[in-house]
């Protein structure tokens, strides 16, 4: 047999070369993804762990409000920014629907996770918003909460009014007859809870007291005034956000000096002065453990009430400003505070799991 001349050696090494680069077929281009830590690590700015949850799958699901969309699998953390496909780094609320889709509601709109990618939502606007919004919410279209009820469709609370979304068309939630022109025009409500009986509560900093739909019409419900001391004047306070409704069937609510519960009659009021933790007892956010006992997160730490007092906690919190609370399915609980941080709570102990 003849030897290969040099040519011929060099085309089949170039044959060879070429396979062997191209048996994996075409590469594919990826969107950009953060490094994965064993911690929740920030980038930018001092926000806050604004909202959490867990998924199906037992994934836990962190948005802040300056450092995008975080997913822990129980081991490392998962950072998903703009450049990965979201419409906004800023975050405030999170849910996972009956089909498991993931919805992260923005600054800027809505987002939808399928596993895969992100897709961006678009909220058709009512047609009676203001023609200009006053500053700095001009160019928004946040999406402060969401829910999907018992009959399997989603509400939207925005900036720019309440929307329900039946899966193919959204439609303005519109009552005129509603009191303060609420629920008409835009930015007046903040926080949706639906009860067991299927009543759907509404609450926000921009009218007083809380409201009630039942599938027909809004009941007005005044709430009794709570103090804040504010730079050495006392600021009342008489709007709620609706939290939680527990296994005796009250309702909880929220308030920046304090928080209140509905027996379905009356509205009693707890403060700092009944032991609630904080400089000023204000609460921000409110959950009931498999256990029963109400978890309270506010201005200075983490609260629980048994039904009888209150035991508060907050010596390992390096910023004791709680944002969000949720309890895992083996019943611990994660703390998200200002300035990025993320704790688990052990029931003695918090364990930092932020870092720089």
């Amino acid at each position: 047999m003849k030897g290969y001349s040099p040519q011929m050696q060099v085309l089949t090494f170039l044959v060879i070369l070429f396979l062997a680069t191209s048996c994996n077929g075409p590469t594919k281009k990826e969107l950009p993804r953060e490094k994965e830590h064993s911690k929740l690590i920030k980038t930018a700015g001092n926000g806050n762990v604004s909202c959490g949850i867990q998924d199906k799958a037992g994934n836990l699901w962190f948005g802040t409000s300056d450092n995008g969309l975080y997913k822990y699998d129980g081991k490392s953390f998962s950072k998903f920014l703009v450049t990965n496909g979201l419409n906004s780094n800023n975050i405030h609320s999170i849910l996972e629907d009956k089909d498991g889709k993931i919805w992260i509601g923005t600054e800027m709109g809505l987002c939808i996770y399928d596993g895969k990618t992100f897709t961006k939502m678009q909220i058709p606007l009512a047609k009676n918003l203001p023609s200009d919004k006053t500053p700095p919410y001009r160019n928004s279209h946040r999406v402060y909460s969401m829910m999907q009820a018992k009959n399997g469709k989603l509400w939207f609370v925005t900036i720019d009014g309440i929307y329900i979304y039946d899966g193919k068309n959204f439609r303005p939630f519109l009552i005129k007859e509603a009191p303060n022109g609420f629920l008409s025009s835009n930015d007046k409500a903040e926080c949706i809870l639906e009860d067991k009986a299927g009543n759907i509560w509404f609450g926000g900093r921009t009218n007083e007291g809380v409201f009630r739909y039942d599938g027909k019409s809004i009941t007005h419900f005044k709430l009794p005034e709570l103090t804040l001391q504010f730079d050495s004047k006392q600021v009342g306070h008489n709007w709620a956000w609706p939290q939680v409704q527990d296994k005796n069937g009250d309702i909880w609510f929220s308030n920046w000096a304090g928080a209140y519960r509905y027996d379905g009659k009356t509205f009693t009021k707890y403060t700092k002065s009944d032991g609630l933790a904080g400089y000023n007892g204000l609460v921000t956010t409110i959950i009931e453990d498999r256990n029963g006992d109400i978890w309270f997160g506010g201005d200075g730490g983490l609260s629980r009430y048994d039904g009888r007092s209150f035991t508060n906690f907050s010596e390992d919190l390096v910023n004791s400003w709680i944002w969000t609370l949720f309890e895992d399915k083996t019943g611990r609980l994660w703390v998200g505070t200002r300035e990025t941080g993320l704790y688990l709570f052990n029931g003695k102990t918090f364990i930092n799991y932020s870092g720089n």
